[in-house]
């Protein structure tokens, strides 16, 4: 396969939904270099997310690039095509040199029968007995087993390869990182699940460097992980030893990582991570997504006047529009209604009163995950204040950047990266 352009080791995919937090977040890759370990910024804005802003790839590259001049990044930086796919590539082939290629609307639907048995008669390795260095007990499949799981997962992987030759084809071979998306299914892959996958992948000669598995467990959007820790680091390394042996097998690139598709805030894992991916000497990406517009609502809040009045107006619209709000994530989040504060409630709030209910601080009594959710869920509602928002910002941007840094090196890049 081609050399690609290289995404290294360590990388933290940044979402930075207003484009205004791109310095603050790159100050805390610069503390981690500082602490002796290079992770690199993936600045990610979805589809979805530039629609309901108003805004456009091209503008979140501009705030990248401002931000690496005005601190004088010479390492790697990114801007990821967040879950493209073919209907919304076009806006992201200029700007943008990562590709999420998501296809979760093709997972699980029948691939062509004639594809499910070249596959199969490509790949007698599959069957019987599998043995990936590194797990203990082989695993044994059989030729109905291996025809169901390319029948679940093929049509998706041949999406991911049309895709992907459109992204060769307009803008060049090697000029780009490819990531695929498994993660949107109903159950975790196994082991020999995720071969086969990984096998397919490289049948559709597509050189990812990042794959992002389902993993067992909830991640909701902007909480902790709700699931068996356990499990989650047994899971986690046996997919990296068969990543480990894709790459061998199947020519895949050396470089291809691990990819966790976090919802954000998943503080629980990421010692496992940290753990699992320093045994392998392995490399991982992490997705830390949207936490950084919390930080900003918390940043507002922290200043008191104007901005401690701006957020909680975004509560209380996005607590009269929460349905709305909710409808799209309804797969990643959990709100329990009782649990959230009226907004009469919120309003005699003092600005600790707000921070506290809203930080990530689980050794914080006052902290409310299904008030967090649903502030996750409401930048619909600072988009809609266009200006005046992004004026707030620029008027308390001292404390929000603050927010945003400490939030980014301490609560993820450490313990994920740094092991502390």
């Amino acid at each position: 396969m081609s050399k690609q352009r290289v995404l290294p080791r360590f990388s933290v995919g940044v979402g930075d939904r207003f484009a205004h937090q791109a310095k603050a977040q790159l100050a805390a890759c610069i503390q981690a270099a500082e602490a002796g370990v290079d992770v690199i910024p993936v600045w990610n804005k979805s589809n979805r997310e530039h629609t309901i802003i108003g805004t456009e790839p091209s503008q979140t590259r501009a705030a990248a690039d401002a931000a690496v001049k005005s601190l004088g990044w010479e390492k790697p930086y990114f801007l990821d095509a967040d879950h493209i796919s073919l209907k919304t590539v076009e806006r992201f082939l200029e700007p943008c040199d990562f590709f999420t290629l998501d296809v979760a609307e093709e997972i699980g639907k029948p691939a062509r029968p004639e594809d499910v048995e070249a596959f199969l008669a490509a790949h007698p390795e599959l069957l019987g007995s599998v043995s990936i260095p590194r797990i203990a007990e082989p695993f044994k499949t059989d030729a109905v087993f291996v025809r169901g799981v390319a029948n679940k997962f093929l049509a998706a992987v041949k999406d991911a390869g049309k895709i992907y030759r459109l992204l060769v084809e307009r803008k060049g071979e090697g000029n780009f990182v490819p990531e695929i998306s498994m993660d949107e299914t109903d159950l975790p892959q196994t082991p020999v699940e995720l071969l086969i996958i990984l096998a397919a992948i490289a049948d559709e000669r597509i050189p990812i460097q990042t794959i992002a598995p389902k993993f067992t467990g909830r991640f909701n959007k902007g909480v902790d992980y709700v699931g068996d820790v356990t499990q989650f680091s047994k899971e986690f390394e046996e997919d990296l030893a068969t990543i480990e042996f894709a790459i061998k097998r199947y020519g895949l690139p050396e470089n291809l990582k691990l990819s966790v598709h976090s919802g954000s805030d998943k503080f629980s894992i990421y010692k496992s991570i940290h753990d699992a991916v320093i045994k392998f000497n392995a490399g991982v990406h992490v997705k830390t997504a949207g936490t950084t517009w919390l930080e900003e609502i918390i940043g507002l809040a922290e200043a008191g006047g104007g901005g401690l009045e701006i957020a909680k107006e975004v509560y209380r619209e996005a607590y009269a529009h929460a349905e709305e709000l909710c409808k799209p994530y309804a797969t990643v989040i959990d709100i329990d209604h009782a649990r959230l504060p009226s907004p009469e409630v919120v309003q005699a709030w003092t600005s600790e009163q707000f921070t506290s209910a809203l930080r990530h601080d689980q050794s914080n009594p006052a902290y409310n995950p299904s008030f967090r959710q649903l502030l996750h869920v409401g930048f619909k509602v600072a988009a809609k204040m266009g200006d005046r928002y992004l004026r707030a910002l620029e008027a308390n941007h001292e404390i929000v950047a603050r927010n945003v840094t400490t939030n980014l090196y301490e609560r993820h890049i450490r313990p994920i990266f740094l092991g502390k």
